[in-house]
């Protein structure tokens, strides 16, 4: 546990070192005066917007856990979610790094199985991709309708969301395909580590063989139920299009806060690309998501490094700090609700 609170200290130091550098290269000062000068009515919009989209994706998580079997209900699941949220904020390398945990806080307030908390948070994440992939081209097709001239920035958006199409799709149907070799692969590498885990851990059998694959099966039969409903997936995935929808209005506000009216198919570009830089190995990709986003503003909306900067500013309190505070409230609470049923 201490090591563990080593290593997000250390990864928010790393964080706070490269904000200040990107601020510091942007302009503090210019920042702050901008920052002065902000529209509080737009602000609270945004807050309002970073809520909405916490509950459209909460929503989505609660249609995956129903067609899992859960009876949790829409509310706790949305603060749940927050939760997950708060996990992969405070996690290097995002959500890829939260998910363990993000499971273990699905499962503990969903009272199932970890390895359906595992499958629930890994198809809501899954899910999310297609909506920010087709938001993310039909704006720049708009741009391209437009004729706007397209920066370097621009067009390394475009190539981004090419490869992650690319990625995703192809991944996802040889996953699917070959999903029973895969099942039996993870099988084969997973059974050690986790004797091993165990064995060193005080006071604790190591599971056998069965014990793994039978969890593994838990996991990948949850996967199937999910993908075998067409209904659930829509929805969970309406859902996900309506939490991308609110996170680009969002952003379009924080810069209509500062005076700044720019096409809204910008920020349809903006957040879906920006949003990949939270894959950098520090916490929820803090200073790395915050350069991304800064520099894919100044291309597709033309407004001055401090104005983006001003504008991210706002933007990040709302969709990253807000999580933050009310994700690790619930966090808490679920660990204290587990203590005390230990």
């Amino acid at each position: 546990m201490d090591g563990d609170r080593r290593t997000t200290i250390a990864g928010f130091a790393g964080a706070l070192l490269v904000l200040a550098v990107l601020f510091w290269f942007v302009g503090i000062g210019e920042i702050t005066q901008i920052l002065s000068q902000a529209k509080l009515p737009y602000v609270a919009a945004v807050v309002a917007f970073a809520v909405l989209w916490m509950c459209c994706w909460g929503m989505s998580l609660h249609t995956i856990l129903h067609a899992l079997g859960s009876s949790i209900r829409a509310r706790s699941a949305i603060l749940v979610f927050t939760a997950a949220v708060f996990s992969n904020n405070i996690t290097p390398f995002g959500q890829a790094g939260g998910e363990p945990v993000s499971a273990l806080l699905i499962s503990e307030a969903a009272d199932s199985e970890y390895e359906t908390g595992l499958a629930a948070i890994a198809s809501v994440d899954t899910l999310h991709f297609v909506p920010s992939i087709g938001l993310a081209t039909i704006g720049l097709g708009a741009f391209a309708v437009r004729s706007v001239s397209l920066g370097r920035n621009l067009y390394f958006a475009a190539t981004a969301v090419s490869l992650l199409a690319t990625v995703f799709l192809g991944g996802a149907l040889l996953g699917w395909r070959y999903r029973y070799e895969i099942e039996q692969t993870v099988v084969r590498v997973v059974t050690p580590l986790v004797q091993w885990l165990w064995g060193v851990l005080p006071r604790l059998e190591p599971p056998t063989r069965e014990d793994v694959k039978q969890s593994v099966e838990g996991f990948f039969t949850a996967i199937d139920r999910v993908a075998g409903s067409r209904r659930t997936i829509l929805l969970a995935s309406l859902y996900s299009t309506a939490g991308w929808l609110s996170l680009s209005t969002a952003l379009w506000l924080s810069l209509a806060s500062l005076g700044h009216a720019v096409p809204f198919v910008a920020a349809l570009v903006v957040v879906p690309v920006g949003s990949v830089a939270a894959i950098t190995p520090l916490p929820g990709g803090l200073g790395g998501t915050e350069a991304a986003f800064i520099g894919l503003l100044i291309s597709t909306t033309g407004v001055t490094t401090p104005v983006a900067g001003a504008a991210i500013v706002i933007y990040r309190l709302a969709t990253y700090w807000l999580p933050v505070a009310v994700g690790g409230t619930t966090a808490a609470m679920l660990g204290e609700r587990r203590r005390q049923s230990e």
